[in-house]
């Protein structure tokens, strides 16, 4: 059943689906002055609205340096660059978040079946999903958009 959705959900990703349930939209709508607000209109897409990305399409999808990847709306610290790995999804995967406090998940049915969104704990932005496919150490795979992240290199 899973490789059957996997198949399933890049197909529609692939063909321009964008998942857009807007229930972050409310963010925005609550105070005038928000991190929000310097976002690109596909950011607040998919940080408020909870939009994906097309797979392969990311900026930091092949990223290899070393550093922090932060909320591209807050800034805050969310993955190391040592726990990103190729998961062949289309999508930058990390195994492992910074700290436990960094990313709240949250049950999303939007398409049907049973998910869990991740959002930053300190903005309530979407980041993406977490599955449980992911390598040891975690058994992990935080599936992020490259729209919800901003890279920070690692200072030498």
């Amino acid at each position: 059943m899973k490789p059957l959705f996997f198949i399933f959900s890049l197909c529609m990703l692939s063909l321009g689906f964008s998942q857009d349930r807007g229930t972050n939209a409310y963010i925005l709508e609550q105070q005038e002055t928000t991190v929000f607000n310097d976002l690109s209109d596909f950011q607040k897409k998919v940080m408020c609205g909870g939009a994906t990305e097309k797979p392969f399409t990311g900026k930091y999808l092949y990223n290899k340096a070393d550093g922090i990847y932060t909320c591209a709306a807050c800034q805050s610290h969310l993955f190391l660059s040592a726990t990103k790995f190729d998961s062949g999804s289309g999508w930058p995967s990390f195994f492992e978040q910074i700290n436990k406090e960094a990313i709240e998940e949250v049950e999303d049915s939007s398409l049907g079946i049973k998910r869990v969104e991740i959002i930053c704990s300190a903005c309530k932005g979407h980041l993406g999903h977490v599955f449980e496919d992911g390598p040891p150490p975690t058994g992990l795979r935080y599936c992020v958009n490259s729209a919800s992240l901003l890279f920070k290199p690692e200072q030498k």
